[in-house]
């Protein structure tokens, strides 16, 4: 894989990356100019109120209607579980099934489905992903699923992780939406050729795992605190224009082209778990928005709108379980407030 640590990223002055006019010691190229264009775009858009974003989310979600039948609003399929990490798939999963998927699904290690099994009878366990046909065991369900969300509870096992890779490429071929999180991130650091220019892959680094996946695939681990857009924005085009939502103080959400940034009002508890709140929503907002298309997000990138949504969420719900629990607040605190909080965002 081509990596872009070059002068044409680079001001030879600054050592920051170029944005907008290239200073007279840079050597001018195409990608000063795009860069330029997305971050221009960023900043129009970091001007303009959120609502307008929230409502081109409220056009991507399908109506509710006694005419439809079981599956038809999504069936999400979690990748992820086993014996030392049990609640993250489950957040996942859960959370998807409470935004308004369907059916879902979690293929976990044998060790892990009894046990996320009884945190409830709603979800769909299946004990295959350390079996030595695991890639083939999940590869028949993948015609049933809209999409995949890759990584809650994984682990670094090698022989789990050489499975998932399976997965991913099987995935791949059926064009499946995936968002990869938590350890699927650590596997994409070590090997970004796997999603590399597949576009309908939505990455959601933290920081840690940001400035990993950069030095990965950039050649330097960047500091991004003070520099979102052009951060992500970098990272997403030496990806091949796959979506990147850097979670954070601010959501940072772009695919390449244009920035999103997401700054509602969370809470200040960081209790682990809401990482996988927000990729099980995205699993779902992203099979919306893609089957919705672009005419109902006003030309905006579908899954840039999706990934916008599931940051609001996760916010929202953290906001509100804070409200009421403060720092007792945990993951199973904002899950159970997902509802009302879809309903304040995008029904109201």
């Amino acid at each position: 894989m081509r990596r872009i640590v070059c002068s044409q990223y680079r001001c030879k002055q600054s050592k920051g990356f170029l944005i907008g006019a290239p200073d007279p010691s840079c050597v001018p190229c195409y990608c000063h100019s795009v860069l330029g264009r997305a971050f221009s775009l960023h900043q129009a858009r970091s001007m303009k109120d959120m609502g307008d974003t929230l409502q081109l989310v409220r056009n991507i979600i399908p109506p509710l209607s006694t005419k439809k039948h079981k599956g038809q609003d999504g069936r999400i399929g979690i990748v992820g579980g086993c014996q030392e990490y049990t609640g993250a798939p489950y957040f996942a999963a859960i959370s998807a099934l409470r935004v308004g998927a369907d059916l879902s699904h979690v293929f976990c290690t044998r060790e892990a489905a009894p046990v996320i099994k009884s945190y409830s009878p709603e979800l769909i366990v299946h004990p295959v992903l350390d079996s030595p046909d695991a890639v083939h065991d999940v590869e028949k369900w993948l015609p049933r699923l809209h999409a995949l969300v890759v990584g809650p509870g994984l682990g670094r096992d090698g022989a789990l992780l050489d499975n998932v890779k399976g997965i991913l490429e099987a995935s791949k071929a059926r064009d499946i939406p995936i968002v990869i999180d938590a350890d699927g991130l650590w596997l994409i650091a070590q090997q970004p050729a796997l999603i590399q220019g597949y576009q309908k892959a939505i990455l959601t680094p933290n920081h840690a795992e940001f400035s990993r996946l950069s030095d990965a695939v950039l050649g330097d681990a960047m500091d991004s605190s003070s520099d979102h857009p052009r951060a992500e924005l970098s990272l997403s085009q030496a990806l091949g224009n796959v979506t990147v939502v850097h979670k954070g103080e601010r959501d940072v959400i772009s695919d390449g082209k244009q920035v999103l940034e997401c700054g509602r009002g969370g809470s200040s508890r960081r209790c682990g778990g809401q990482g996988d709140l927000l990729s099980g929503s995205l699993g779902v907002l992203a099979h919306w928005a893609l089957r919705a298309g672009p005419q109902k997000t006003n030309g905006l990138s579908p899954l840039l709108v999706a990934a916008f949504g599931a940051c609001s969420l996760t916010r929202q719900c953290s906001h509100q379980a804070f409200q009421k629990h403060g720092r007792s607040t945990t993951t199973t605190d904002m899950v159970a407030e997902v509802g009302p909080a879809f309903s304040r965002l995008f029904e109201a």
